[in-house]
């Protein structure tokens, strides 16, 4: 197939299109590198430059595509920075979404891919996760990304566009070529990472008195690797649906930094700061939607592995991208 790739100069997008043209898919990236970079492009892949608020580049680049399908990255996804810029989020989650969603239907495309979020539900009624539980986000981030998932509605019921949302909880880890590097880093394994390479002197743990068996936060972290092959399965979908994405397991701050000291042979001290307002204790999916229904498995479902394999990116990588 040929797939239409926004936000492919970014973290996610870049593993996915390279696992997409490992797979034999062709891969076009629409991306603006303000959040990406170039040299996250692969190689093989057709790179266009443009942005999403501009109707007239997205319009003409979907249109010269003529892709089977899309998948959707790109987005701005800092909760502090949507709980202080909000309209930044509702404009470039939302309305440059839309400008997407109309190339798309005028360009004849029928199938949807969309990056999602565990945000979308706010604090969890229960754990693990699944989805059906009320969907009630408690910032600006994960609204923006459940309005997009309310106009994906829409769009199927009117214009027939199938869409599948896939709701992530922790993506970390990378393959070989390509790996983490936000600019504004807020991301709990890369962070501590920074410690093991000598750029930063301690790891930060927002709360150690949460009710958890050690006091600290509990997260479902997922394999890159494993978030692109669900990407990939969810292109066999026929009808619309929504999946989460997590390894069902979860890990508590304390426990990935001892993991992460046993794989960086790094002491990794640490810091406890104040906790985050809307933390919630516990994040944990349930991935059994998607297992039962399109037969995803996680190839990495330990956390071991995951940050082995961001490791090894850092330490060729310590300056990230480098631009």
């Amino acid at each position: 197939m040929h797939i239409f790739v926004t936000g492919g100069a970014g973290y996610i997008g870049s593993i996915c299109s390279e696992e997409l043209i490992n797979a034999g898919h062709k891969v076009s990236i629409f991306d603006n590198l303000t959040e990406g970079h170039r040299a996250a492009v692969d190689s093989r892949a057709e790179f266009i430059k443009g942005d999403l608020a501009n109707r007239e580049e997205i319009f003409k680049a979907v249109a010269n595509a003529r892709p089977d399908a899309v998948m959707h990255f790109a987005a701005n996804a800092l909760v502090g920075e949507s709980m202080t810029n909000p309209s930044k989020y509702f404009r470039n989650n939302v309305a440059a979404g839309l400008n997407l969603l109309d190339a798309l239907i005028e360009a004849g495309v029928k199938k949807f891919i969309f990056s999602s979020t565990c945000a979308t539900y706010g604090s969890p009624e229960k754990i693990p996760m699944d989805e059906r539980l009320p969907q009630k986000p408690v910032n600006p981030y994960g609204q923006s990304k459940l309005m997009f998932e309310q106009i994906l509605q829409w769009y199927d019921r009117i214009h027939g566009l199938i869409y599948v949302n896939l709701r992530y909880f922790n993506a970390a880890g990378a393959s070989e070529k390509f790996g983490e590097d936000h600019r504004i880093e807020t991301h709990l394994i890369p962070n501590i990472l920074k410690v093991a390479l000598g750029q930063k002197q301690k790891a930060e743990i927002y709360g150690d008195n949460y009710a958890t068996p050690d006091g600290t936060c509990i997260r479902d972290f997922i394999h890159i690797r494993d978030l692109a092959a669900a990407h990939m399965l969810a292109l066999d979908r026929e009808t619309s649906t929504s999946y989460n994405l997590g390894s069902g397991e979860g890990f508590s701050v304390n426990q990935v930094i001892d993991i992460a000291r046993k794989v960086t042979g790094h002491p990794i001290p640490v810091v406890v700061k104040e906790p985050r307002p809307g933390d919630p204790p516990r994040l944990v999916a349930s991935s059994h939607k998607i297992t039962g229904e399109l037969g995803w498995h996680p190839k990495f479902p330990r956390l071991q592995p995951i940050i082995e394999s961001a490791w090894a990116w850092h330490q060729k990588h310590p300056n990230g991208y480098g631009d």
